[in-house]
């Protein structure tokens, strides 16, 4: 059982006791005028600055750059068929190259569409389009283009007026 001692007064503070409290009490605001200082200043430099070790605001080299942004995006697909339109003469050869260009490539259908200079070489490159959508694939990731759309040569302009004969496609007739 415990005895229960009277209430003492707690005596007052005087001289060096008060002079002790005081100076804590400027401290703790002096630090918290520091701190929400230190705050606003971080808030003008645009927020927190790196420090010695690397994170993720360090600067980048610009193709690490590049690479993380595709990445982020999901631009995996269209930038690696991109990079098959600047290869294309060493994809399928500088002859083919020469005649056959690559157009677009529709990312959904999943199509490469080329265009050649003319109907014997639209021919030749649907007869190899097989073996071309198996050499791109290994090259890009498999499933990436599914079929080749070859266009024949665009026939030259075709002119409407009163000397073209009903249902005649005139000059485009023999394109194609």
């Amino acid at each position: 059982m415990s005895e229960e001692q009277p209430d003492r007064p707690t005596p007052e503070l005087s001289g060096v006791d008060l002079a002790r409290q005081a100076l804590v009490a400027a401290k703790e605001q002096a630090r918290a005028r520091g701190a929400a200082a230190q705050q606003k200043k971080q808030a003008r430099r645009g927020g927190l600055r790196s420090g010695a070790r690397a994170d993720g605001r360090d600067p980048l080299p610009l193709g690490a750059a590049i690479n993380r942004l595709i990445t982020e995006r999901g631009w995996e697909t269209p930038a690696a068929v991109g990079g098959v339109m600047g290869r294309w003469p060493q994809l399928v050869g500088p002859e083919v190259a020469q005649h056959c260009e690559p157009q677009k490539y529709d990312e959904d259908a999943r199509v490469l569409t080329v265009q050649c200079d003319s109907t014997a070489w639209a021919t030749q490159l649907r007869l190899l389009a097989p073996t071309l959508v198996a050499r791109l694939n290994e090259d890009l990731g498999h499933g990436t283009v599914k079929m080749i759309k070859v266009l024949g040569p665009g026939g030259p302009a075709r002119r409407y007026g009163s000397l073209r004969a009903p249902g005649s496609k005139g000059p485009g007739d023999t394109y194609g």
